[in-house]
């Protein structure tokens, strides 16, 4: 098969478009053909080096997010009246709650080595992915395959942290950052149909303008606006009841002064830096502020997420979509933050 994968670190350009072994499926897997698969900022890190998961090798086929149409079954699999080939899939990349007969197996410790796809195993970057056939949903038949491939990161993560670890209720303020981000693009349509007032800040007006347009209440530049003051005046003077972050030190500080009283701050990421301080103890017990660290999703989520996903007119934000030979250059985009929304591969 044909594959973008990087058998050194650095920046884009070590990226190869090149042949690699097809892959082997368990009994309890199948093989899916793959149509198209999004990229993530964990990608970029990882092909940087930067940052690597627990697991990870090189040679490394990147890509956890994939789409496309059964093109084999194991043993096991092929005796499920539940799935056919050419069945229309998405992946639930996470590799925890795998039988013993998948080739994925003994991966599911969600706080170690966490098995997932295309972060310490081959990925979507690819003609062909091996995946649990136990981790397979299937496609409405009207959807793209593009579509389902901008959901299982950015709208788990989102779905996550908004709702099971953070709580978020209906009528409460919640500020985003990083709107035009997958992650936050999903947070913010999650957040506005739960039922919250939702605040986003990002870096540019174009940014701050795809924010709006996909149902934040308030947008703001957080390069140039007092963004304290500014969450104050838009939530009655009492501040946000929650922050959704994954930019981390950049503004940690402000989020911090900007939630009301027993608010919660969900972090799910460290887009700007692992470094954080917190500039007054007084201010965090005095105001019971919580700080909740965004762990993995369950196995259990992804089910319902995604029934929800596809029940509701949700815009997937896809930015731009290149071909799999391209993918060079979709690395260069999101690393220069170029992008608004998911960016897409197609093999």
């Amino acid at each position: 098969m044909k594959a973008l994968l990087f058998a050194a670190h650095g920046n884009a350009d070590v990226l190869q478009y090149t042949e690699a072994k097809d892959p082997q499926a368990g009994a309890d897997d199948v093989i899916v053909r793959v149509r198209a698969s999004a990229l993530n900022r964990i990608d970029v890190v990882q092909r940087a080096g930067s940052y690597t998961v627990p697991g990870f090798r090189l040679p490394h086929i990147g890509g956890l997010d994939l789409a496309g149409e059964i093109e084999f079954l194991g043993a096991n699999a092929a005796q499920d009246t539940a799935w056919q080939i050419g069945d229309h899939v998405v992946v639930n990349p996470s590799l925890s709650n795998v039988s013993a007969a998948s080739s994925l197996r003994n991966r599911d410790d969600l706080y170690g080595d966490l098995g997932v796809i295309g972060l310490n195993t081959y990925g979507g970057h690819a003609e062909l992915c091996v995946a649990p056939a136990s981790h397979l949903q299937r496609l409405p038949a009207s959807m793209p395959f593009a579509t389902a491939a901008a959901f299982p990161t950015a709208w788990m993560t989102a779905h996550h942290g908004l709702f099971a670890v953070g709580q978020l209720k209906e009528g409460e303020v919640v500020l985003i950052h990083a709107a035009a981000s997958g992650v936050s693009s999903a947070a913010i349509q999650l957040a506005k149909a739960a039922g919250a007032i939702v605040l986003a800040t990002a870096g540019s007006a174009a940014k701050c303008t795809h924010a709006s347009a996909l149902g934040a209440d308030a947008v703001a530049i957080n390069r140039d606006t007092d963004l304290v003051d500014w969450v104050r005046d838009h939530s009655g003077g009492h501040g946000a009841n929650m922050v959704f972050d994954h930019v981390g030190p950049a503004l940690w500080q402000t989020s911090l002064f900007a939630m009301a009283p027993q608010a919660r701050l969900v972090s799910c990421g460290n887009t700007t830096g692992d470094s954080v301080s917190i500039p007054s103890l007084g201010h965090l017990f005095s105001q019971g502020l919580q700080i909740l660290g965004s762990d993995a999703y369950r196995y259990s989520e992804f089910a319902p997420a995604w029934a929800h996903f596809c029940a509701n007119n949700f815009d997937p934000c896809i930015d731009k979509i290149f071909d799999l030979h391209d993918g060079a250059t979709a690395h260069r985009r999101l690393e220069q933050d170029q992008a608004v929304g998911k960016l897409v591969l197609r093999p």
